[in-house]
């Protein structure tokens, strides 16, 4: 099986994506403003970069890079779809990601993740080196500086 990493630009597989990942149970407040932000993905994303994994030529995970200043962005919507899991694709989209949050001249990547929904993907950012900045409800906010 081969696995690449793309920058995106075909708003539809995104916005299918991103969809399937909404509706993981236990993970609604992380897609606060979710309508805004599917219905002007370039406009959100403006800046920064949307990347789709594909197995095979089939999107088979995503992860973006929203801008939140020149130094700063948000890693968001990092999903594996449920039967590409076990495979290392998301230390594989992580890994993707700071490369090109490098390349776009950012200095420190932030996310937030809710650890009791997605344990899975919070041990692999810690183990990755991400930093936990704080937690409020539930919600844990985490950093990596690119150095």
């Amino acid at each position: 099986m081969s696995f690449e990493v793309r920058e995106c630009f075909d708003t539809q597989i995104i916005k299918e994506l991103f969809t399937e990942y909404s509706k993981i149970q236990g993970a609604e407040s992380c897609f606060v403003s979710f309508d805004k932000e599917v219905n002007d993905l370039l406009g959100f994303y403006e800046g920064g970069s949307m990347l789709v994994g594909y197995e095979e030529e089939e999107p088979a995970a995503c992860i973006a890079i929203r801008k939140k200043s020149k130094e700063n962005c948000e890693a968001k919507r990092l999903f594996i779809k449920p039967e590409f899991r076990g495979k290392g694709y998301a230390r594989i989209m992580l890994n993707t990601m700071l490369d090109k949050a490098r390349e776009l001249g950012f200095e420190k990547v932030t996310f937030t993740t809710k650890p009791s929904v997605m344990q899975i993907g919070y041990g692999l950012y810690k183990r990755m080196g991400f930093e936990e900045t704080s937690e409020e409800n539930g919600i844990v906010s985490m950093k990596m500086e690119l150095n």
